[in-house]
């Protein structure tokens, strides 16, 4: 292991991906983000870690693992808080582990940043490191959602990064939750849908309307389905596999959704354990019951990945275990492997040039982030 000061370029040795890890910020704190790199390691030993945080508090946690030689300490004195304000952070500059960790991104150093810190903060510090990419007005949060599709998920953006969104931007969302939906769920062909409070043409706000014909007429230069508006109910069905919305209703959706969860787990172990033939039951049931809980368990899905950005940045769940973030890091890996960053922006550069082709053609105005 070793330790250097903010910045510094050291380099992970042994090759291969890197992930960048803030080890601080989440609320377990780094014990449960050293416990689930542990997890993830162990499934993956190729993999190399770069873990940003206070050295003498991480140190100790790394002595004499197993895994440890796969870990590089990048000292980071400061931490950002969940009450902290994305302004805050700011000011405080590059002596945080969150802006160690996105900042070893941009330096090339690793190809995916994780951090359980706070989401506002994750973005704001990761639109000023890493820069917005070309055709994008405002970055999105992508999460994985589990679905009746036979992958198992469908895709959802945007999850949280910023509350507003017009019609460009939703046709934007569509965009790069089309290439996201290629590239980490090998859907040759994804189907949008877009989140309304009906799937009447008339029905929703005049943004919604808009980014309707937007994403419609998009769909049919660049190779993917429009479903059309699709309700809430919809977002887990094998109908659509990318789901639009705007960062307020899409991050209210998923808190509801892990809170039913929660529910429905507590629902289903108080009924069983409530009698002796519900024991029983659940004895003879165990193996179904252990996979619906792992169907159900938000911390399978765990990861919201910052679409739209100069570089791959990945918010794990603030209260996020180590199972949760074992999640997160795989996702990152695999993501890694693909080459998600540069294919992303590939895909989306393509898409906007296609369209401005198109609109071109047609006499019509440029729409979704174009200059």
């Amino acid at each position: 292991m070793q330790g250097a000061d903010p910045g510094t370029a050291t380099r992970v040795s042994g090759g291969g991906l890197v992930l960048s890890v803030d080890a601080m910020g989440g609320d377990r704190g780094p014990s449960a983000v050293v416990e689930g790199i542990g997890r993830f390691l162990g499934a993956r030993p190729a993999a190399r870690v770069l873990l940003h945080g206070p050295e003498a508090e991480l140190g100790p946690l790394l002595a004499g693992l197993p895994w440890a030689g796969q870990v590089t300490i990048r000292h980071a004195s400061g931490v950002v808080s969940m009450q902290d304000k994305p302004g805050q952070v700011m000011r405080r500059g590059r002596d945080t582990s969150m802006w160690s960790a996105v900042e070893s991104v941009r330096e090339g150093e690793a190809q995916v940043c994780i951090s359980c810190g706070n989401t506002g903060a994750l973005m704001a510090v990761s639109m000023l490191v890493l820069r917005k990419a070309a055709g994008v007005n405002r970055p999105a949060i992508a999460c994985l959602w589990p679905s009746l599709n036979p992958g198992g998920y469908n895709l959802m953006l945007d999850a949280g990064a910023d509350i507003r969104a017009d019609e460009d931007d939703l046709l934007t969302y569509a965009l790069m939750g089309v290439a996201y939906a290629r590239i980490g769920l090998g859907v040759a062909c994804p189907r949008v849908g877009l989140l309304n409070v009906g799937t009447e043409e008339h029905k929703g706000r005049s943004e919604l309307k808009a980014a309707h014909d937007l994403i419609a007429r998009a769909a049919e230069h660049d190779g993917f389905g429009y479903t059309g508006f699709i309700e809430g109910g919809d977002i887990p069905s094998s109908k659509i596999d990318v789901v639009v919305t705007d960062g307020f209703t899409g991050n209210v959706a998923l808190k509801t959704a892990e809170g039913t969860s929660h529910l429905i787990a507590h629902l289903l172990r108080e009924a069983l354990m409530g009698s002796f033939w519900g024991k029983l039951s659940a004895l003879m049931g165990r193996g179904v019951l252990k996979r619906l809980r792992a169907r159900i368990d938000p911390r399978s899905v765990n990861g919201g990945v910052f679409l739209g950005l100069n570089g791959t940045v990945i918010k794990s769940h603030g209260g996020s275990d180590a199972t949760a973030i074992a999640t997160a890091l795989d996702l990152a890996w695999r993501l890694a492997e693909a080459g998600f960053t540069q294919t992303m922006a590939g895909q989306v550069a393509q898409a906007v040039a296609t369209r401005a082709e198109a609109d071109a053609a047609t006499g019509e105005p440029k729409a979704a982030g174009e200059a």
